[in-house]
């Protein structure tokens, strides 16, 4: 017999052009699979022992594959178990969540913070969480919606103000803590990387950073969010190698290319080359910071006056919202018994007049 063979375990029905008829197979406990071949005159001898292979035309023709449909039975889809919901959703990387929660057995119940920066189109969240059994706990929150009232109205979700939501989180949190006097952390940023060093009384508070499903490239603004919380005074575990301006080839922090981006210097870069080159594009683009007044130079004295502002009151403004205004009531008021007894009687009246006066005009007619 001549075919080419494969190893498995399967039953297959092969047919050889060669030869008149079909040969059934049946291979259930035979380590080889038949494969017939696609142009007649042209096998391959196989047995047992080893194979030899005729290419003649084998290796230019190959074989026909032929693709079944995966048919899935009743019990496998009753024993499917389904994946947590928010992995379904696409929103929650479990795999680096248990990392991040993983707490030391001999630490029983003392909580683990995670220092959890997310980004949206409009707005900034950081949040330091930790995690219980019943779910998660936001210790403090900051918003880059909250940052007009500290005096910066335009470009909420860039890296300077990614930098300037993680300082007012972290300034937030340690005056909630009464630990703000201890741990001023960097007060002038200056680009530079820096780590807070404990105090003779407090240790600093510590969080890990969890930036969620966010790619960690370097510049990336969620790091201008680390930055921010390192130089409020939080003690995060971190490397210089994603803040911006780390050079790959040097392997070094660019100090002054970091500083510019915590005071916005590539914006105002951008909004002045705009400027020159394509002013319809300028007014459009940037049509916020025209609408405030701001200017390509104004950038670093604003972000001053707001690390200022943060630092001199971090704490949550309410805001005023309006008083509903009360609106009037239709509904119809609740009758007593002898109210709707009386109702009855009038209706009942007023259908036997209007019956009697129809059967006058009869009669009259």
């Amino acid at each position: 017999m001549y075919f080419f063979v494969l190893p498995c375990n399967f039953r297959y029905l092969v047919w050889f052009p060669a030869f008149p008829g079909f040969v059934n197979t049946e291979l259930w406990s035979s380590p080889v699979l038949a494969f017939a071949c696609l142009r007649s005159c042209y096998f391959v001898f196989s047995c047992r022992a080893g194979l030899s292979v005729c290419l003649r035309y084998f290796l230019v023709s190959g074989l026909k594959q032929v693709f079944v449909k995966a048919q899935k039975s009743r019990a496998y889809s009753k024993r499917f178990q389904v994946k947590y919901k928010r992995r379904r959703e696409g929103k929650t990387d479990y795999r680096a969540r248990i990392r991040l929660i993983n707490q030391d057995k001999n630490k029983y119940n003392t909580p683990k913070y995670r220092f959890v920066v997310r980004f949206t189109n409009k707005d900034i969240t950081a949040q330091i969480i930790s995690a219980t059994i019943t779910g998660d706990m936001v210790l403090a929150s900051a918003y880059s919606h909250e940052l007009p009232h500290y005096g910066l109205e335009a470009g909420l979700t860039n890296y300077a103000a990614a930098y300037c939501t993680g300082l007012l989180l972290a300034r937030r949190v340690l005056k909630s803590l009464e630990m703000d006097s201890e741990y001023e952390g960097n007060v002038e940023a200056t680009g530079e990387d820096f780590s807070i060093e404990p105090a003779e009384t407090r240790r600093p508070f510590r969080a890990l950073l969890d930036v969620g499903l966010l790619r960690t490239t370097t510049g990336n603004r969620v790091f201008g969010a680390l930055k921010g919380a390192l130089d409020g005074g939080l003690d995060i575990p971190h490397s210089e190698k994603r803040f911006a301006g780390f050079s790959k080839d040097s392997k070094q922090l660019d100090a002054e290319v970091h500083r510019k981006y915590i005071y916005g210097g590539h914006v105002s870069a951008y909004m002045s080359s705009l400027m020159e080159d394509e002013p319809e594009k300028y007014q459009s683009h940037f049509s916020e910071y025209i609408k405030k007044g701001i200017e390509p130079d104004d950038f670093e004295a604003l972000y001053k006056k707001v690390h200022a502002a943060i630092r001199a009151d971090p704490t949550l403004k309410k805001s005023d919202k309006p008083v509903p205004k009360e609106h009037k009531r239709f509904n119809l008021k609740k009758l007593t018994y002898e109210e709707r007894k009386q109702k009855l009687i009038e209706r009942l009246n007023a259908l036997n007049s209007a019956a009697g006066e129809d059967e006058e005009e009869d009669d009259d007619e």
